[in-house]
């Protein structure tokens, strides 16, 4: 935790880089002001701040620079123990170049090159990441979902070897004829398509190394997002006993993918319709993965904070408005020489959004329960930060009565329409019809839900405790845009996702159109405000994975 000699520093450098706003008196009501988000996004992103990645001088200027302007806006500490503050310790390593990388068939090697057929990173604490000669098993799409009748791994030994994946879910490619159609959702992925929960199941089996076969449709991104953390990772530090089996986990681009199978004398075309049924079982591969990579490794204490307007009649009960400071730090210079890869819009324009709305709050009488403003640490690196709050919740869940989450929005004007992830999740999602309406505009079900987005951001963190949650991120579907209609959107989105998305060029540009940005900023308001002025619980909705968790708490909130 920050001393408070080090928390006046930094927040005096953060004062010099910026003048913060003033907090209003009560009863004279603010609007969401582009004006101040713009100043707020134009601040993160500049060179000082170093692209903020999680333990490095730019976090530190992050940090005291966030706290500055939760002081300036009237916001209490809501941090542990009365600070601004909670610890998130990191597990922090990077890569450097491989002595060995091959895989092998009859023994005979193939040569890869790392970052362009393959990517891995490691979340072992050791200086050398090592995978020597393990044999390759192929797992289908390797979900164990009993409550779906499905089990891909029909119990083979996975200790020690190579777990190669399909990404997303078993459904995905389905045709509608076909049994597993819409079993995991259809093109909506679940939890069972990420990445993570892949990477997690090897590492229960006892795998040594864990690999994804990439597709960009299915991935919802290109291959240039896979590589773009250039060879460094981040987790949660964890005590001996708990680390990962994984010495090695990460992706094999699609070409690599298919030189592989076809050296190894395998159809990956007609595996990949055997892993959509129920009766698949993994597939030895005859072949072998070897690596040897040196490791820089660390531990660091990165920090997630927190302010608050505290409830007058019911203060233990809290409203969490949420979205992530960190981006993606330093990277190679792209062609106009820029190296900090900052996230103007992925999550600057996030943070200026909760940063205006506890502006609003604090223009309005005080309210019945807590507002809490949180900009969560590590989200880039797999919402980490959002997860150790979770595992280590400052106010109770319990009671926490919803989290509200903003994390990209889109920057091509006035829609008429916003945008819904995770339809039939939770009653949020009937206030955010609710407050789109009165803005004359009407809910859109996200048309990407293979992105699955729903698990990609820090909402997602709370939702697994069973907190309400609603997510505001523009990467879910086309917005309908006032100029230029749903063909405009498309083209926001394939520009945004296809050249800026982790990059360098996600940077301010007076170019941006913030019109409705605000729109959603302002949902986003209105609905916090319809729970701080009264006593209603957003539920989850029947079917939700997440209600049972929250439903054995109900006690609590009557």
């Amino acid at each position: 935790m920050f001393s408070g000699r080090t928390i006046a520093l930094f927040s005096a450098t953060a004062m010099m880089i910026v003048s913060p706003v003033q907090a209003q008196s009560p009863d004279q009501a603010v609007d969401i002001s582009a004006d101040e988000v713009t100043r707020t996004v134009r601040t993160l992103t500049l060179d000082q701040f170093e692209g903020r990645a999680p333990g490095t001088a730019g976090e530190d200027r992050t940090i005291g620079y966030l706290i500055g302007r939760f002081q300036a806006l009237g916001l209490e500490p809501g941090g542990v123990d009365g600070s601004w503050t909670q610890r998130v310790p990191l597990l922090h390593t990077r890569l450097g170049k491989p002595e060995t990388l091959n895989f092998s068939i009859d023994g005979k090697g193939m040569a890869l090159n790392p970052g362009k057929d393959i990517y891995v990173s490691t979340l072992q604490p050791k200086d050398r990441a090592v995978v020597d000669k393990a044999e390759m098993v192929f797992v289908g799409y390797g979900v164990t979902a009993p409550e779906r009748g499905w089990d891909d791994f029909k119990d083979v030994d996975l200790k020690g070897k190579v777990a190669v994946f399909l990404v997303n879910d078993p459904d995905f490619a389905a045709a509608a004829d076909e049994a597993v159609a819409g079993k995991f959702g259809g093109r909506a992925m679940t939890y069972y398509g990420r990445w993570t929960y892949k990477f997690e199941e090897a590492s229960r089996r006892g795998a040594v190394a864990a690999l994804i076969v990439h597709e960009t449709e299915a991935a919802g991104y290109g291959w240039s997002v896979v590589e773009s953390p250039q060879g460094e990772n981040y987790g949660i530090a964890k005590p001996d006993d708990e680390v990962t089996s994984l010495a090695l986990q990460g992706w094999i681009s699609g070409g690599t993918a298919q030189k592989l199978f076809d050296d190894a004398g395998l159809d990956l075309a007609k595996l990949r319709v055997a892993a959509r049924k129920s009766d698949f079982t993994p597939v030895p591969m005859g072949a072998s993965f070897t690596a040897d990579y040196p490791v820089e490794q660390e531990t660091v204490q990165s920090q997630n904070v927190f302010g608050k307007i505290p409830g007058k009649a019911r203060p233990d009960e809290t409203i969490i408005y949420g979205a992530h400071w960190d981006a993606y730090g330093e990277g190679p210079p792209d062609a106009e020489g820029r190296i900090y890869r900052a996230g103007a819009n992925d999550d600057a324009l996030g943070i200026a959004g909760i940063m205006e709305i506890a502006r609003k709050f604090k223009s309005l009488p005080q309210p019945d329960r807590t507002i809490v403003i949180a900009a969560w640490s590590a989200e880039e690196r797999g919402l980490l930060g959002s997860e150790v709050y979770a595992q280590n919740p400052i106010y109770p869940l319990e009671k926490t009565v919803a989290n509200l989450t903003i994390d990209v929005l889109q920057t091509a004007g006035k829609a008429k329409d916003v945008i819904l992830i995770g339809k039939g999740q939770g009653t949020l999602e009937d206030d955010l019809a609710k407050y789109a309406k009165a803005q004359g505009r009407v809910v859109t079900e996200e048309n990407l839900p293979e992105r699955g987005l729903f698990f990609r951001a820090d909402h997602f963190s709370l939702a697994k405790q069973g907190v309400p949650v609603l997510l505001m991120m523009s990467l879910a579907g086309a917005s309908d845009l006032v100029e230029g209609g749903r063909k405009a959107g498309q083209k926001w989105i394939d520009d945004y996702t296809g050249n800026c998305y982790h990059a360098a060029c996600d940077a301010w540009s007076p170019d941006w159109n913030l019109d409705g940005a605000l729109q959603d900023i302002n949902v986003m308001f209105d609905i916090g405000e319809s729970l701080a002025y009264s006593e209603r619980w957003p539920e989850w909705k029947a079917g939700s994975e997440f209600k049972e968790r929250r439903d054995a708490s109900a006690d609590v909130r009557r």
